[in-house]
């Protein structure tokens, strides 16, 4: 039987690549004639470099670059074919700061306008940024600040960093300067900068925002749009992606970003649909599958190609939360939980790459039956 493998990351456990591996191995355990094709696949989030690395090679740069709460944090960006790639999530992901330490009033985007310069500095004439995961809500402020265009408030100085500081936000001293390189914004979170789908809103209570800290990034997003507007030339708050990565997307519009879908640029560059056409099985999965996974996350919508083809698919998720029902409304034949299966959550995080694969063992000598 042939079979495509091609799972999303496992949040911050394995990267999709180490679960592909993962669940290709404990599937040859049970079923070792098969033909497995491996496809490892991300949205923009964490992941996007790691995915389109193992997919085009390429030249990987490694940079030092800020965190989003002011600390040196390694990340790396891929070149290929004149085209930079780089994640969002890497500079300043949620997974970077501790549960209990999150403050999206001060977490900065910094680090992301370090990589965009350093990728700046290669000559490349694309870049590409990837958006998702991120544990800011800044709308870019800290990503222009890197690239030479500093907040500043009414006292001609410069805001401190974080959202909460562009509540007093006035102008940007200085300018970008892109030299013609064309910017790509890749996500797949349509969400607008303000309002009840906006980033505030929306993603603020995820990194460590109370009502009152929503309410007060709400106030300086809204006086931000106006400044990004300046830049623009035109009001951005409303463009769909505008409030992905807590208002980077806003920022990167503003600077004459085009915004792509994320999952989609994955699908064309690791050619999913050429492998979707050739498999008999498809085996998809990510940490948790939910109903956030309902609204069109990635899992649903390789579920979603693989029903169009009439393919049977099944999810390998480290947790399952969707109903049988649902699951099949999706597109999903049937969905397996890592936790279950080894007894808990706790056992399963304990060894994911190992839990994984003896889930997709037991699947593989399952579905044979």
């Amino acid at each position: 039987m042939r079979v495509l493998i091609a799972p999303d990351c496992f949040g911050g456990t394995l990267t999709a690549p180490e679960a592909a591996e993962a669940i290709a191995a404990g599937w040859r355990g049970s079923a070792p004639d098969d033909e497995l094709t491996l496809c490892p696949l991300a949205d923009g989030g964490p992941g996007f470099v790691d995915v389109l690395h193992s997919a085009l090679d390429g030249t990987l740069h490694r940079v030092s670059v800020t965190g989003p709460r002011g600390e040196a944090v390694d990340a790396v960006w891929l070149e290929h074919d004149g085209t930079a790639y780089l994640e969002c999530a890497q500079a300043c992901g949620l997974h970077l700061v501790p549960k209990g330490e999150r403050d999206a009033l001060t977490a900065t985007t910094l680090g992301v306008g370090e990589l965009v310069a350093d990728a700046l500095r290669a000559n490349v004439h694309t870049i590409v940024v990837g958006l998702g995961g991120s544990a800011t809500t800044d709308g870019g402020a800290g990503l222009f600040h890197a690239l030479g265009a500093v907040p500043t408030g009414e006292n001609g100085g410069p805001l401190p960093p974080g959202g909460a500081a562009l509540v007093d936000a006035v102008r940007l001293d200085g300018g970008v300067d892109l030299g013609g390189v064309t910017l790509v914004a890749a996500s797949d979170v349509e969400n607008p900068l303000l309002g009840k789908d906006g980033a505030a809103r929306v993603f603020g209570p995820q990194k460590g925002a109370d009502d009152l800290a929503v309410r007060r990034l709400e106030r300086s997003l809204t006086r931000w749009a106006d400044v990004l507007a300046e830049v623009a030339g035109r009001d951005v708050r409303d463009e769909p992606g505008a409030g992905a990565a807590g208002g980077l997307g806003a920022a990167l519009i503003a600077l004459g970003a085009t915004v792509e879908s994320g999952a989609g640029i994955v699908r064309r560059l690791t050619g999913l649909d050429t492998a979707l056409d050739t498999a008999q099985l498809v085996i998809t999965g990510e940490g948790s599958f939910d109903f956030q996974s309902l609204r069109g996350k990635l899992v649903t919508r390789v579920a979603a190609a693989s029903s169009e083809r009439g393919t049977p698919c099944l999810v390998l998720a480290g947790v399952v939360s969707v109903g049988r029902r649902r699951a099949a409304a999706a597109g999903v034949d049937r969905a397996y939980s890592v936790a279950e299966h080894v007894g808990s959550p706790e056992a399963s995080l304990a060894d994911p790459e190992g839990t994984l694969t003896a889930l997709a063992k037991h699947v593989s000598a399952q579905w044979r039956r």
